[in-house]
C-alpha cells in the first residue's frame, strides 16, 4: 500500500476490527520507512492514538467476563461434561443465582432439567444494587442506536461500554459464549443437544472476540436427530428421521447493517410460530435483560430449524427449512457475513440506514447468486439516502422492488410476517440452494473459519469408526459373521446356565442332571473360545483401549452415529408405527422376540467382548485353561473406564434376556479397584413399560445418555454411573449413583402368558432387588404391570424392598393440574384381577390379603406422582414443558432427600453389590 490509509479503501471485505489491526502494523512498518514522528489518519477518520489500544482491550473484555463468570480456571483445563453431572447440594435446591459466579452452574443445571427458562440470568440479590431505572436504560440504548452511524469512535464507545458489575446482570448470549469457550467438546455437545430439546436457537459459529479466530461448531451438532412428517398428510412414508447435521435444507440468512429499528430475532420467533403461540426460540431485546449490551457474543451466528407435522393445518411450510441468525452489524463481522451469503439461498438485511460504507460492503457481493431482501424503517433514518443507493444496488444484487420491505411501527405486524412467510414460500418453490450443516462447516473452512470436528483426535477417531462401518453391508449379516460368540451360541449357554441355577434350589437335584448339564455349559464355552475375535472387534478394542481419552470418547460418539447410520431401513418408521410391533394389553407373544427391531449398536461389541471373557473365566475355573494362558482378562477394565466416562453398559443381555454373571462383576471389580476408597453406593432403577417415558425421564433428571424412542433403543437393561461430589457425598452417604434403566425388559405380559410372564416377572425382581431406589414408570396409574405385582411380593417375603415411586406421566395431554383423585382412589383400589393372579403365581395362600399388605397399599404411605405431558405444543415444532421439567426436579429432590435421610434401602459398596449379583 502507498500509505496505511488506503487500507480501509482498498480492502473492504476485511472485517473492521482486523482492518485495524493491519492498519496500525503497516502504520508502524510505514513511520520506520519514512523516519516520521507524524500522526497518521486512517481511512475511516480515526487515529493511532484511537486504534493501537484496540487489540489489547478486546483481549482484556474476554478476560474480564471469563472473571466475572468464575470460569477463567477452565481455559487450560476445560469443564467437563462429568464435571457437570456431579451430584452436589445444590442438586437438592431450587436455587436462584446471587452472584455472576453462579450463571453458569444455574444455566447448566436447568439446561439438564430442559427447562424453558435456563437462558434467564436475572440474579437474586440479598441487598438491591444501586442502579438505573429501566427506563432511563431504555431511553440510554436508543440514543446509543440512532448515533449517526459515520460515526465509528461512537460505535466503539457504544462497543465497549462498560463491563457488567457483580450487581448487573449478564446479557443470555454473553453467558452462553463463556461457557462454550470453556467446555470441553463433549461438554460442549451436551450444551447443544439440550438446547435443541428446549427448541432454541443453537451456536453455529462461536466468535472468539480475542484472537478473532472463530470456531464453526460442526461437532456440538452432531448429535442431534429430528423427525418430521412432509406433506402430503402423515404415513409411513411420508415419515423421516435425520441428524441436522446431514439433511439438506435451504437456508435463509438474517442480518443487521449498522443499526435497525426491527429486531431480527423477534421477526424470526414470529416466522417460526404457528398461530398465535410464538415462541422466544431466539433470543430478543424485548425478553427479560435483552437489552443489556453484548460484551463478547457479537459475531455469533445462530442456526434453527423449522420441521412440518403433515398437517396442513399447522405447518408453516411444506418441508423443513434452515434459518440463521447474525448477532452485531455485517460491517464489523464482515467474515461471518460472508459465509451467510455462500450457504443461503436468501439473506434478509435489516437497516434503518445504507450509508456509503454499507454500499461499499454490499457491492462487493455483485458475483453472489444469493438473493437478498432489505427490511428498512425509513422514519429512523436518511430516507432519501436510503433510496439513492437503493437504485444503486438494484442491478449489483439483481433485485427489484418486491425486494424492499418497509416496516414502520404503525405495520401490521401479521401481515408483515406472512409477507415474510410467502417470499420463503416462493424460494422453496423456485430451485434453491439446499445445503446441510456439513456443508456449512465445509464453506467455513474455504473462508478459514476453524471447525470444532478438525482436531486430530477426533478425526482419528472418525477413520477408526469409517474402517469399521464401511464393512457392514447387512446389519443382520454382519452380527452372524462378526459377532459369532453372540446369537445362537449364548443364547444356548445362557438358556443351561439357566437351569443348572434353577437346579442348585432344588431340594434334591439329581447329580447326573447336574453333570449333564455342566457338560453341555463347557462345550459351548470351549466352542465361543474357539474363536478369535474378528477384524471389526479387534478395532473396536484398540478404539476404546486408547491411552487419550478424548479419543476414545471421540471414537464412542462416532460408533454410535456411525452404526445408527447403517441401520436397516425398517427402523426408521413412524412412532405410532412402532407402536403397533408391542402386543397390546401384553399378548403373549415369544420372549426370543424382540417387542421392535433391535438396531446395531455400541452394545453389541460391547457383548462380544463380554462373551469372550464369559468363555475364558468358565474354562479357567472348570480347569480346562491355564490362568496363565488368559487373553481377556483385561476386558472388564476396558468396559470399567467406559463406565465412568459415562458411557451407559448393559447390565441385563437384550437379546438372551440373562446376565452375563462373570461379566458384570468382573466390570464391577475393576470398577471397585478404580474407584479406591471412593466406592460407596446407590442403586437406583426405573421400571415400566417401554414408551412410558422412563428414559427421558432419567435423561432429565441426571442428564444421563440413555436411548430414547422405539426406534433407537435396545432391549436390555442399561446402567450408567453418576459421580457425587466430594462435599457432598459425606452427607448423602454415598460416592456414586447406579442408575439403571430397564428399557425394554418388562413388556407388560399378563399372568396368562406363561414362560413369557414368569420371565418378565423374574427380571423385575431382579432389577429391583439390586436396587435402594425404585421408580416405576405409568402410563396409567392403574396399569401397574403383572410382574412388577409379582417382584413386590417376592420381595417382601425376603424382607428387601427399596424405597419406590410411582410415577405417572401423561403423555397425551398438554398438562395436568394436578394430581387426578379418581386415578390416585384407582391405585388404592383392592387388587383387583391382575393382583390376585399375581399372588397366585407366587402361591400366598391369600392372595389378596397378601398383596394388600404391601406397603404401597397403604394410604399413609403413598410415593404417587403425577408429571405432566413432556410437550409443550405439537411436535416436532413442540418445545419442552415448563410443568414437565419443574416436575422432574421435584421428583429428583425428594429421591435425594430420601437417599440423604436413609429411606431407602441400605446402602452399599461395589463389594456388596458384587454379591448381591451374585444371589440373585
Amino acid at each position: 500500500f502507498s500509505s496505511p490509509g488506503n487500507l480501509g479503501e482498498v480492502a473492504p471485505e476485511i472485517k473492521a476490527s482486523e482492518r485495524r489491526t493491519a492498519v496500525a502494523i503497516a502504520d508502524l512498518e510505514w513511520r520506520e520507512m519514512e523516519g516520521d514522528d507524524c500522526e497518521f489518519r486512517y481511512g475511516d477518520g480515526t487515529n493511532e492514538a484511537q486504534d493501537n489500544d484496540f487489540p489489547t482491550v478486546e483481549r482484556s473484555r474476554l478476560q474480564e467476563m471469563l472473571s466475572l463468570l468464575g470460569l477463567e480456571m477452565y481455559q487450560v483445563q476445560k469443564l467437563s461434561l462429568q464435571d457437570s453431572l456431579q451430584i452436589s447440594f445444590d442438586s437438592m435446591k431450587n436455587w436462584a443465582p446471587q452472584v455472576p459466579k453462579d450463571l453458569p452452574w444455574n444455566f447448566l443445571r436447568k439446561l439438564q432439567a430442559l427447562n424453558a427458562d435456563a437462558r434467564n440470568t436475572t440474579m437474586v440479590l440479598d441487598v438491591l444494587p444501586d442502579a438505573r431505572p429501566v427506563e432511563k436504560e431504555s431511553q440510554m440504548e436508543e440514543e446509543i442506536i440512532y448515533w449517526d452511524p459515520a460515526d465509528d469512535l461512537a460505535a466503539d464507545i457504544y462497543s465497549f461500554s462498560e463491563l457488567p458489575t457483580p450487581d448487573t446482570p449478564v446479557n443470555p448470549l454473553d453467558l452462553l459464549c463463556a461457557l462454550l469457550i470453556s467446555s470441553d467438546s463433549f461438554l460442549q455437545q451436551e450444551i447443544v443437544l439440550k438446547m435443541a430439546l428446549c427448541q432454541f436457537a443453537l451456536p453455529l459459529v462461536l466468535p472468539d472476540s480475542e484472537n478473532h479466530y472463530h470456531t464453526f461448531l460442526l461437532w456440538a451438532m452432531r448429535g442431534i436427530v429430528r423427525t418430521w412428517w412432509s406433506q402430503p398428510p402423515r404415513g409411513v412414508g411420508s415419515f423421516r428421521e435425520d441428524s441436522v447435521v446431514l439433511s439438506r435444507a435451504p437456508a435463509f440468512a438474517f442480518v443487521r447493517m449498522d443499526v435497525s429499528s426491527n429486531s431480527k430475532s423477534q421477526l424470526l420467533n414470529a416466522v417460526l410460530s404457528p398461530g398465535h403461540r410464538q415462541w422466544d426460540c431466539f433470543w430478543h431485546r424485548d425478553l427479560n435483560l435483552g437489552t443489556n449490551a453484548r460484551e463478547i457474543s457479537d459475531g455469533l451466528v445462530e442456526i434453527s430449524w423449522f420441521f412440518p407435522s403433515g398437517r396442513e393445518d399447522l405447518d408453516i411450510f411444506p418441508e423443513p427449512v434452515t434459518f440463521l441468525n447474525l448477532r452485531g452489524d455485517i460491517g464489523s463481522h464482515w467474515l461471518q457475513f460472508k459465509l451467510l451469503t455462500e450457504i443461503s439461498s436468501a439473506v434478509f438485511i435489516l437497516t434503518d440506514n445504507i450509508s456509503k460504507k454499507e454500499y461499499k460492503l454490499l457491492y462487493s457481493m455483485k458475483e453472489s447468486t444469493t438473493k437478498y431482501y432489505f427490511i428498512l424503517s425509513p422514519y429512523r433514518g436518511k430516507r432519501n439516502t436510503n433510496l439513492r443507493f437503493l437504485n444503486k444496488l438494484i442491478p449489483v444484487l439483481k433485485i427489484d422492488h418486491s425486494h424492499v420491505l418497509v416496516k414502520v411501527s404503525s405495520t401490521d405486524s401479521d401481515s408483515f410476517v406472512k409477507r415474510i412467510r410467502a417470499i420463503v414460500g416462493n424460494v422453496l418453490r423456485a430451485p434453491c440452494r439446499r445445503v446441510s450443516v456439513e456443508d456449512m462447516a465445509h464453506a467455513a473452512r474455504k473462508l478459514g473459519l476453524k471447525v470444532d470436528e478438525d482436531c486430530e483426535e477426533c478425526q482419528k477417531a472418525k477413520d477408526r469408526m469409517e474402517r469399521i462401518t464401511r464393512k457392514i453391508k447387512d446389519s443382520d449379516a454382519y452380527r452372524r459373521d462378526e459377532l459369532r460368540l453372540q446369537g445362537d451360541p449364548w443364547r444356548k449357554a445362557a438358556q443351561v446356565e439357566k437351569e443348572f441355577c434353577q437346579l442348585q434350589w432344588a431340594v434334591d437335584p439329581p447329580e447326573k442332571h447336574r453333570a449333564e448339564l455342566r457338560r453341555r455349559l463347557l462345550e459351548l464355552r470351549m466352542q465361543q473360545n474357539s474363536h478369535d475375535p474378528s477384524s471389526g472387534v479387534q478395532e473396536f478394542i484398540s478404539g476404546i483401549s486408547s491411552p487419550s481419552l478424548s479419543e476414545k470418547q471421540y471414537f464412542l460418539r462416532w460408533m454410535e452415529w456411525g452404526l445408527a447410520r447403517v441401520a436397516q431401513p425398517r427402523l426408521r418408521q413412524p412412532p405410532e408405527t412402532l407402536l403397533t410391533l408391542r402386543p397390546k394389553h401384553g399378548g403373549a407373544t415369544d420372549l426370543g422376540e424382540p417387542l421392535w427391531p433391535e438396531p446395531l449398536g455400541v452394545e453389541h461389541f460391547l457383548r462380544e467382548m463380554g462373551q469372550f471373557y464369559e468363555a475364558e473365566s468358565c474354562l479357567v475355573e472348570a480347569g480346562r485353561l491355564p490362568a496363565g494362558q488368559r487373553r481377556f482378562a483385561h476386558f472388564p477394565g476396558l468396559a470399567s473406564e467406559l463406565l465412568l466416562t459415562g458411557l451407559p453398559l448393559e447390565l441385563i443381555d437384550g437379546s438372551t434376556l440373562s446376565m452375563p454373571v462373570r461379566w458384570v462383576t468382573g466390570l464391577l471389580k475393576e470398577l471397585h479397584v478404580r474407584l479406591e476408597r471412593r466406592s460407596r453406593l446407590v442403586v437406583l432403577s426405573a421400571l415400566g413399560v417401554p414408551g412410558t417415558g422412563k428414559s427421558t425421564l432419567l435423561n432429565t433428571m441426571f442428564g444421563l445418555r440413555f436411548a430414547t424412542g422405539k426406534s433407537c433403543s435396545p432391549r436390555g437393561a442399561f446402567m450408567q454411573l453418576i459421580t457425587v461430589a466430594e462435599g457432598f457425598s459425606q452427607d448423602l452417604g454415598c460416592d456414586h449413583i447406579l442408575v439403571i434403566d430397564s428399557g425394554g425388559l418388562i413388556g407388560g405380559a399378563l399372568t396368562s402368558a406363561g414362560d413369557r410372564f414368569e420371565l418378565e416377572a423374574s427380571l423385575a425382581t431382579l432389577l429391583m432387588g439390586l436396587s435402594n431406589v425404585t421408580v416405576i414408570s405409568l402410563a396409567e396409574t392403574k396399569d401397574i404391570p403383572a410382574a412388577i405385582l409379582h417382584a413386590f411380593l417376592r420381595l417382601e417375603k425376603t424382607g428387601h424392598m427399596p424405597n419406590y415411586q410411582f410415577v405417572y406421566q401423561n403423555l397425551h395431554d398438554v398438562s395436568v393440574p394436578g394430581p387426578r383423585p379418581r386415578d390416585k382412589r384407582q391405585l388404592l383400589d383392592p387388587p383387583g384381577d391382575l393382583s390376585r393372579a399375581a399372588a397366585q403365581m407366587e402361591k400366598q395362600s391369600d392372595g389378596f390379603r397378601a398383596l394388600a399388605g404391601l406397603a404401597f397399599c397403604d394410604p399413609e404411605k403413598q410415593h404417587i406422582w403425577h408429571i405432566p405431558g413432556l410437550w409443550h405444543g405439537a411436535p416436532p415444532m413442540a418445545a419442552v414443558s415448563l410443568a414437565y421439567s419443574e416436575a422432574i426436579f421435584e421428583l429428583k429432590r425428594c429421591l435425594l432427600e430420601n437417599i440423604r435421610n436413609g429411606l431407602s434401602n441400605q446402602n452399599k459398596n461395589i463389594q456388596q453389590l458384587i454379591e448381591l449379583v451374585r444371589r440373585l
